[in-house]
């Protein structure tokens, strides 16, 4: 009797250590990406500053430039008609450099420590957007100071994404999966809505410090990343999380039980110490075609494209285009446009709680995708026509948008890359998340460049855009649909025919 309590009570502190490990991990890299996602967000706040009516505001009085000059408030080189295409051509140095760096990020990722990795990074990324804002300090007026500093950016930024999901997805089983990762996506939403308003406190006065700021967070980042990131349990003595579910999941484990995942499951105690301590070959990095042939892998990340078009469009663009239609100056328009990205927090979590609810990942995707593009006409031609209507659809329309978009990125990416078929070999979690992020990320810098194109022609014609890439996403997934609908069909089936089987019994 006392050796069971005393087995109990070992159990249950061991019990209580991972979980406040989980939780310090999950934190931890929640903070990582927020800081990632704020230091993104202020050139959509500084937009409207870098080319606004100057014939609305006063002139100060050692104002040198002509008096007949209409642009003296104006930031060159965006002080010309063409700014749209140039301030386009800024957002796509970003967006470009980051989707071409994702492919080969999650490479790296597999192959090098991750805590070193991130906080290369976030140190790289807080100097790139500082060096952005000091271009005000340091009076540059040239196109590609930005540009190349933009670049950069990109490119070092694409480090975040593969190493946080891989990160949590070593830590963390598939159980709530969905549930979990859409609470902790909300760091994307978080990071925007941070960085909107650090970025709108000094837009309408030394606009350089909208990114020094975020930029000197991220390194700080960085730094507290370097000190405190845990990559795997077993480097704290703690159990290895389940990936499967299902008796199939064994059996992909049969030479080496210290493998697998269900390690920890064992009957005792002293047992589970004993399967999470042991050292195991390291299994071979997955190719990337290899990583590409996984089932879902290509939909989940053609879908993602055209979902983080949609996405990304709203967030590099949303500030303006409510600065130019409902006439809010420049910190107004950027405190509105958070609540795009409160919605989104809303429904990333919603999407993962469905998700895990009905085992339907893409299902859920395709729903949310359906009721999105009718909300995105209905905020074009009427989401202006009041404060309090304008607030409603705005956070409508990030939780419909922004919730396939979370899922994707972040349940389905871990789902695929610890999918069966890898039989435990979860050194491809890094390859295909950077996969399914890299793809989308194309997608991302499509979508401003596609809205500075477009917009001169009229913002219907961009949300009309916005409204077919929705539709082009959801079609993406029609064959996963059809496959998760079959297996509740059949799963129902096995149901009915238990109870029936039951009943005669009986």
């Amino acid at each position: 009797m006392r050796s069971s309590l005393a087995l109990g009570i070992r159990f249950l502190r061991a019990f209580s250590r991972d979980s406040w490990y989980r939780g310090f991990i999950l934190l931890l890299t929640f903070l990582i990406y927020t800081s990632y996602h704020m230091s993104r967000k202020p050139i959509s706040i500084v937009k409207s500053r870098l080319h606004q009516n100057c014939s609305e505001l006063i002139r100060p009085f050692n104002d040198t430039h002509d008096p007949n000059d209409t642009t003296w408030c104006d930031w060159s080189p965006f002080d010309k008609s063409n700014y749209k295409e140039l301030l386009g051509a800024v957002d796509n140095a970003f967006l470009v450099a980051y989707a071409i760096g994702m492919f080969i990020s999650g490479i790296f990722g597999e192959r090098l420590p991750l805590r070193y990795y991130l906080s290369a990074g976030m140190l790289l990324s807080g100097l790139f957007t500082s060096l952005f804002g000091l271009g005000y300090f340091w009076n540059i007026h040239v196109l590609w100071y930005f540009v190349l500093i933009q670049i950069c950016n990109g490119l070092v930024q694409t480090t975040g994404w593969p190493s946080v999901v891989t990160c949590v997805g070593n830590w963390f089983g598939k159980g709530k999966r969905g549930f979990i990762m859409g609470i902790w996506n909300s760091h994307t939403s978080v990071g925007n809505i941070l960085g909107s308003l650090i970025a709108g406190i000094w837009v309408s006065g030394q606009w350089g410090l909208s990114f020094v700021v975020p930029g000197i967070i991220t390194a700080a980042m960085g730094i507290v990343t370097f000190f405190f990131l845990i990559e795997y349990p077993e480097d704290v003595d703690c159990s290895s999380p389940q990936h499967h579910s299902g008796p199939e999941a064994n059996q992909n484990y049969p030479e080496n039980p210290g493998n697998s995942p269900y390690c920890h499951q064992e009957s005792s105690l002293e047992t589970t110490t004993r399967c999470s301590k042991e050292p195991s070959a390291q299994p071979a990095a997955i190719s990337f075609f290899g990583a590409l042939m996984i089932p879902g892998v290509i939909e989940f990340s053609l879908c993602l494209l055209f979902a983080k078009l949609v996405s990304y469009t709203f967030l590099y663009w949303l500030p303006l285009y409510i600065f130019n239609v409902a006439h809010f100056n420049a910190k107004d328009a950027g405190d509105l446009s958070t609540l795009f990205d409160v919605g989104g927090i809303i429904g990333g979590i919603l999407a993962g709680l469905i998700s895990d609810y009905t085992n339907g990942r893409a299902t859920t995707c395709c729903v949310m995708l359906i009721l999105a593009a009718p909300m995105l006409f209905l905020y074009n031609h009427f989401g202006q026509n009041g404060i309090v209507s304008s607030i409603v659809m705005l956070i409508v329309c990030g939780a419909l948008v922004n919730g396939p978009y979370a899922l994707i990125t972040t349940a389905v990416s871990a789902d695929l890359g610890t999918h069966k078929s890898l039989k435990g070999n979860a050194k491809a979690l890094s390859t295909v998340t950077a996969i399914i992020d890299g793809t989308g990320s194309i997608g991302a810098a499509l979508g401003p460049l596609l809205a500075g194109l477009i917009s001169p022609t009229g913002w219907n014609n961009v949300f009309y855009m916005l409204i077919s890439a929705d539709v082009l996403a959801c079609l993406l997934l029609c064959r996963l649909v059809y496959k998760e609908i079959m297996a509740w069909k059949s799963s129902l089936s096995k149901e009915a025919g238990s109870c029936l089987a039951l009943t005669h019994t009986r």
